[in-house]
């Protein structure tokens, strides 16, 4: 046996016991006579003991020990003079008699320690070595563990597992398809699947009433901290239930994880916010709610006075109270305008007011509006002597709520009220069926195009198509949408429908669908369905920024895969086995 131990279960109670471990060089020192080995492993770190007195041959060879160096070890436990108390393996140590080196290691490209020295595309590139990281490791065991509560969740709630294909046909209705081209089918192809959709909605046709997968899913769309082009859901699908039974289950398995996995106990019920009230209150569908500063219209109070042009002709007046925050100085709030006109956020510029802890008031727009002006907006933000009222405007109010949106998280942030901590979830319900799209002239699918429409709202479907809501939830926590779903479509009458909407024609919607129309034609049963993003939701457990430090060999922002160097090109022999032709555009 290469170990008998871990390096992270020892404890005082082993004290005489001879042992065998084996793992990695975190680090050694030389005291004197005495060398001193962390030896770290998956499981945790043990002290070594090398002395001169007893075997000098093998105090030398100890300190020739690099880092990272793989050894194997024999000793036995003893009770450690100098204690650590941070180190669960902290009140004993190794006495070798033993070394065997493994492997060596030359010098690693940064430290390997929890507070590492490496940048992210230094990490990236030798992520088997950033794995090692304590910090690293902890996120794929958490991962880990989530991965075995859902799945024995869903277990005892009926669900069978079920694996779909990888090499699917391609649907682009929605984002861009990863594409693979076919050797045996010249010119034709495969996609990588955007999600199980359609194939989990065939299982409900089969009869398999309750179905989960944690499904790998690919999307060709730019990245950012909460993205990538290969992820993983919790994907799920049910039958013969409404949109409250399947809310409600899910909301009772997030309620279980959170319990195991944080400590932390979810109110019975969850919030449910409809769309139109999340955009009027917070300018976001996944509202932040663990702070407050929510909106406030100011439309009847500023707009209208014939004295200040900017508020008179907007389609939108909005503000936040910032509490607390009237001491400001003027270049505190050159730097909030300055972020609100970056390219990112859009605004053209920034209303401030200060209502002073003296009872007097400070504004940018002093000589436009009378004191009594000025007392009204005080009394409808709700603000109090010492706080700060921020104000934005423009001609378009939901454009302008999301540039809103955008200065209340800067100012959660800049004020520490987002506390990783801290959890507030809630379902936000009653999206719009369909969205407009300016680069394609033509309504698109909010989800997707498979999405019940709210029944109340079918005969708007005819005349105002763009008021339909949809039967559709989404489950957010933190400001982050972590799942979401929806009841399906399963007449094939009201299916067709909604493809002539959405500017198929039937040839288009049989060519790409014809397997699903086909397929309601034999019994279809009312179901519904749902999928968590798996990463998204071990960066909320972890407390994270990202989702990259929850996946073992992530890609950077590019898109790329540093440490295989991919994408890559192919040689010509498989560009000719699969009869294509890289013909590349000068840019």
């Amino acid at each position: 046996m290469y170990r008998t131990n871990t390096c992270g279960e020892l404890r005082l109670s082993d004290a005489g016991k001879q042992v065998t471990l084996a793992g990695w060089v975190q680090r050694s020192r030389r005291m004197g006579g005495m060398t001193f080995v962390d030896l770290r492993d998956r499981y945790g770190i043990t002290q070594l003991v090398f002395n001169e007195a007893i075997d000098a041959q093998l105090c030398e060879k100890a300190n020739k020990l690099g880092r990272e160096f793989c050894i194997q070890i024999t000793g036995t436990v003893n009770e450690r003079e100098s204690k650590n108390p941070k180190m669960p393996t902290g009140d004993i140590e190794i006495i070798v008699s033993q070394l065997n080196i493994l492997s060596e290691s030359i010098t690693p490209p940064f430290t390997i320690e929890d507070n590492t020295d490496g940048g992210d595309d230094i990490r990236m590139k030798y992520r088997y070595l950033d794995l090692r990281r304590n910090a690293v490791r902890k996120n794929l065991e958490l991962r880990h563990r989530l991965t075995i509560l859902i799945r024995n969740f869903l277990d005892s709630q009926q669900f069978i597992e079920v694996e779909t294909p990888i090499l699917i046909g391609s649907t682009p209705e929605g984002a861009r398809d990863f594409v693979v081209p076919s050797r045996m089918n010249p010119g034709q192809f495969y996609a990588l699947p955007q999600s199980p959709q359609t194939l989990k909605q065939l299982l409900m046709v089969s009869g398999f009433d309750r179905y989960f997968q944690i499904a790998k899913c690919f999307r060709d769309e730019d990245l950012r901290a909460d993205r990538q082009p290969e992820f993983t859901q919790v994907d799920c699908e049910m039958s013969f239930v409404d949109q409250e039974d399947v809310i409600g289950l899910f909301e009772e398995m997030m309620r279980h994880l959170f319990k195991e996995v944080r400590g932390v106990d979810l109110p019975a019920k969850l919030q449910q916010m409809t769309w139109h009230e999340a955009m009027r209150r917070f300018g976001s569908d996944k509202p932040d709610l663990r702070f407050g500063m929510e909106f406030v219209e100011l439309m009847d109070v500023l707009k209208g006075t014939g004295s200040f042009a900017v508020f008179d002709s907007a389609a939108y007046i909005g503000g936040i109270c910032v509490p607390g925050c009237a001491n400001y100085t003027r270049k505190q709030l050159d730097q909030i305008t300055d972020f609100v006109k970056r390219p990112q956020v859009g605004a053209k510029g920034l209303v401030y007011v200060k209502f002073n802890e003296d009872g007097t008031v400070k504004s940018s727009i002093d000589k436009f509006y009378t004191p009594e002006v000025l007392a009204q907006l005080k009394e409808k933000m709700g603000a109090k002597d010492g706080d700060l009222v921020l104000i934005l405007s423009g001609d378009n109010a939901n454009k302008t709520r999301v540039q809103l949106c955008t200065l209340r998280l800067e100012m959660g942030d800049r004020l520490g009220l987002r506390d990783k901590d801290k959890f507030e979830c809630l379902w936000i319900v009653d999206f719009p069926l369909f969205e407009w799209s300016d680069e394609e002239q033509r309504l698109m699918s909010t989800h997707h195009p498979f999405t019940m429409p709210n029944p109340d709202d079918i005969p708007l479907l005819e005349t105002k198509p763009e008021s339909v809501r949809a039967k559709a939830y989404d489950f957010v926590c933190n400001g982050i949408e972590v799942g979401g779903g929806s009841l399906r479509i399963h007449d094939g009458k009201l299916q067709e429908k909604m493809f002539q909407i959405l500017g198929f024609t039937p040839e288009k919607a049989m060519a790409q669908f014809g397997f699903l129309i086909n397929a309601f034609k034999y019994g279809a049963p009312p179901h519904a369905g749902l999928a968590f993003g798996l990463d998204r939701m071990v960066s909320i457990f972890a407390g994270l920024d990202s989702i990259r430090d929850c996946i073992a060999f992530p890609k950077n922002n590019s898109g790329r895969d540093v440490m295989l160097d991919a994408p890559s090109t192919i040689s010509d022999l498989q560009l000719d086995e699969l009869q294509l032709k890289v013909d590349l555009k000068e840019e």
